[in-house]
């Protein structure tokens, strides 16, 4: 179990995750080298990565929530084999292991049915598709992340924490040049990786790896993202509410959703029920607790549906192999 130093660490890595052991030391009350090896030791449990993402809008690319029912006895090779492709950021089997949810990447303007045809292999095992595309992410001031294993830092320290990540630029960000290739590949394996490594790594010097990073980074070319599998740190029931909310509620109650520490991303997508709610918790009667106390207080949702997610396959950059976060190339 996490104890208030480790809850610490997890929560400045999610305002910071570049942010030097000292500094996280610092926060958590602790030594640089008691925060290293901490956090050596939830990386290699398998429970956290950091990870370097380049911004898919680089590419104008867009979100699509993809939920595919399947015959229970073929589904597992086809959801692998999603779970694999790199336009798929994020997948689950969900309700009963008959329905794979996942999330992919796709140009807007691409037609529908190409959408399809391109990502989703052809299978006799395919009993239904629906595709809904993500027209907004709600982002709650101040955090990052899902939060529900503690948040032991007061608003004033994540202000300032967050306040030392890099500021995008404004508009759509350049794509990285072709020689930032190595680069982005060290991060993806590690996003937390050392200018030295990455020196290393790229075969550059020092100098040149900290401005290409400094310019990757405010451009917004380059994102990091801290992911972290639940199950590993107390929290084995997570699923998907699908809710039906009026477009003049939309945006309060899409907002008032992601302030909620059980919640690590809500989206409006085009569906029937147009907000797509994920939801951790720690076993049935907390998920009951929260649909029962948090969701019911919230005026403006016609209706609802309810995804329990089974088995996790894919995090944005990370395949989940035997109840571990694991780089895809590791398998």
């Amino acid at each position: 179990m996490l104890d208030e130093a480790d809850r610490k660490i997890l929560r400045a890595l999610q305002c910071a995750p570049r942010l030097p052991f000292r500094r996280i030391g610092e926060v958590a009350g602790v030594s640089e080298q008691t925060a290293a090896r901490r956090y050596q030791a939830l990386r290699r449990s398998g429970a956290l990565r950091v990870v370097g993402l380049v911004n898919p809008r680089v590419y104008g690319a867009a979100q699509w929530v993809t939920r595919i029912r399947c015959r229970p006895d073929r589904v597992a090779p086809l959801a692998e084999a999603l779970a694999r492709r790199p336009d798929i950021s994020w997948a689950h089997l969900a309700s009963g292991g008959s329905e794979i949810i996942c999330v992919m990447r796709s140009p807007l303007d691409m037609p529908r049915e190409d959408v399809l045809l391109r990502q989703l292999p052809r299978s006799a095992s395919v009993l239904d598709v629906s595709i809904d595309l993500i027209i907004h992410n709600y982002d709650a001031p101040g955090t990052a992340g899902w939060t529900g294993y503690g948040d032991s830092l007061d608003p004033e320290q994540v202000r300032l924490l967050t306040s030392e990540r890099p500021t995008p630029a404004p508009g759509p960000p350049p794509p990285p040049a072709d020689e930032d290739a190595p680069l982005l590949d060290a991060l993806a394996q590690d996003g937390r990786t050392t200018h030295t490594r990455l020196a290393e790594l790229t075969g550059w010097s020092l100098s040149r790896v900290a401005r290409r990073l400094e310019s990757l980074e405010s451009s917004g070319s380059l994102e990091y993202e801290v992911e972290l599998l639940p199950e590993r740190l107390g929290h084995r029931l997570n699923a998907i509410l699908w809710l039906r909310v009026a477009p003049a509620h939309l945006e309060r109650v899409g907002a008032e959703a992601a302030r909620h520490d059980e919640v690590p991303f809500v989206g409006a997508i085009s569906g029937e029920h147009n907000l797509m709610v994920t939801v951790v918790a720690r076993d049935p009667e907390d998920f009951y607790r929260f649909l029962t106390t948090r969701i019911a207080a919230t005026p403006g949702i016609d209706g609802y549906g309810v995804s329990i997610s089974v088995h996790h396959l894919k995090k944005a950059a990370s395949l989940i192999s035997r109840g571990r976060l694991v780089p895809p190339a590791s398998l």
